[in-house]
């Protein structure tokens, strides 16, 4: 068992580091070992933490074999996207002028992770800042895709959606701004869970720690492992309170029961703009798999998915054409500035009165979703209407980035109005992983875990696999 112990979830780890049956020493350097031997390939996972991971798990050990209390993580070697608090390892956010920018305190999540018995282990690659669909950076290089190395694994979280998919750690940490946790999970063929806005706690101990309106809003952090199960016991770990976050929300883990059997809407072309076909054909298999679960499943279209698109788009390049974009240029890899500078020709530029109005329009389309979560509890899509993309096209040109832009619409839906999502994998499709996302209400993350748990017992876990 110890031999392959990096092909184990993050629970079920656990579990066997609670019951003695491996050492969280054991599991620690099994996954070592695995990022030694397939790192290389793909370039998933930037720092290795070695030593501090070593002493944790001494420590981890002395607790089982003391009798204390243990946490629901005990034990559990995780990695962690550059661009969250660490403390002592650097917050590069992929700028090679971040290469030496380290906290000296954890994020809020990452001290409540470590509170349940997670280990930090390893730092995973981004793109510059988190803006591109593409994992590249001039600090770190480029993640491979462990699928086909020609196609992007995703970003902005692909470096630990690589890293999952490889079997070089069971749970990751990255964050979702426009699709950064389940666009990577599709790519590698994991699960993630984008959180409801105020679930899980956010701030960073490094300048300039206050966000732009957009990303107070639309980002989030959240988990990303190769079983539900996972997803489910990090989400209670990380989603306490955090005085240094003033926009956390205390709401249960679990809502009011709904009526069953639970009615889910289906969208397998939102707004009609096109899919693929192996992407359609992968909806039309998850709700199968949730006919079969007892799930009532119609295909009805969501409201102002288009519009939604577009209002997010807008929003987000109005600031980063007055804010944020101004400052990382000069320090930004040429791949990050290509795309943004491609993006921001895509996306009409709103003025000072457009912005206002924008966030109205937020609030319109926002309460159409709401009364739509009403009558179905959860809508079934895909995370993006197209298959991973090959390394580049996303700098390809301004009609190719405006096609990426069409096909994220049902995502960045999701984060515009700050909605949870669970991305699962369905199967695989002409060699490539295929995967959907299931949309749930405000704080329903827990309806969104229990129908991809119901597609993921139906269609099984298809990682990890070595890099191909």
């Amino acid at each position: 068992m110890s031999d392959e112990l990096w092909r184990l979830g993050a629970s079920d780890l656990a579990e066997a580091i609670r019951t003695k049956k491996v050492s969280s020493r054991e599991a620690v350097e099994a996954h070592l070992a695995r990022i030694d031997a397939v790192n290389p390939a793909v370039n998933a996972v930037t720092v290795v933490l070695a030593e501090s991971a070593r002493a944790a798990a001494v420590a981890a050990d002395r607790a089982v074999a003391s009798g204390a209390e243990l946490g629901p993580l005990h034990g559990v070697p995780m990695t962690v996207k550059e661009n969250i608090d660490v403390a002592g390892s650097a917050t590069t956010n992929g700028l090679v002028v971040a290469k030496d920018a380290v906290p000296a305190l954890d994020a809020p999540h990452i001290r409540q992770l470590k509170a349940a018995g997670a280990i930090p282990m390893a730092r995973t690659n981004m793109p510059d800042v988190g803006l591109r669909y593409h994992t590249d950076n001039a600090l770190r290089g480029a993640t491979k895709n462990p699928w086909d190395g020609d196609r992007t694994p995703g970003g902005s979280s692909g470096g630990d959606a690589a890293a999952l998919a490889t079997g070089m750690t069971p749970l990751g940490m990255g964050n979702d701004y426009g699709g950064s946790l389940r666009w990577p999970a599709q790519c590698c063929g994991v699960t993630s869970l984008r959180t409801t806005f105020g679930r899980v706690p956010r701030a960073s101990a490094l300048p300039p720690g206050d966000a732009a309106m957009t990303s107070q809003l639309f980002s989030v952090n959240g988990p990303m492992a190769r079983h539900v199960r996972d997803l489910r016991r990090a989400l209670a770990c990380m989603s306490g309170p955090d005085p240094r976050d003033a926009w956390w929300v205390p709401a249960p883990l679990a809502g009011r029961e709904v009526p069953r059997p639970l009615r889910v809407a289906v969208t397998v072309d939102p707004g009609g703009e096109g899919v693929d076909a192996d992407v359609a054909a992968s909806v039309r298999k998850a709700a199968d798999a949730l006919r079969d679960a007892g799930y009532a499943v119609e295909e009805v279209e969501p409201p102002s998915v288009s519009q939604a698109r577009d209002l997010f788009g807008r929003l987000l390049t109005s600031e980063l054409r007055v804010g944020l974009y101004p400052l990382i240029k000069p320090f930004a890899s040429p791949g990050a500035v290509q795309f943004l500078d491609l993006s921001l020709a895509a996306v009409f530029e709103l003025d000072h009165a457009g912005y206002v109005a924008g966030f109205a329009e937020r609030s319109s389309i926002a309460r159409a979703w709401s009364q739509f979560h009403d009558q179905y509890p959860l809508v079934l899509g895909p995370v993006v209407t197209r298959q991973p993309f090959p390394v580049g096209f996303d700098v390809a040109g301004e009609s190719e980035v405006a096609e990426l832009i069409r096909d994220f619409r049902l995502t960045v839906t999701v984060n515009l109005l700050g909605l949870p999502s669970a991305a699962v994998p369905v199967g695989i499709a002409n060699g490539l992983p295929q995967g959907v996302q299931l949309i749930g209400g405000r704080f329903r993350e827990d309806l969104c875990l229990e129908a991809a748990e119901a597609i993921e017992q139906r269609l099984g876990v298809i990682t990890p696999i070595d890099p191909r």
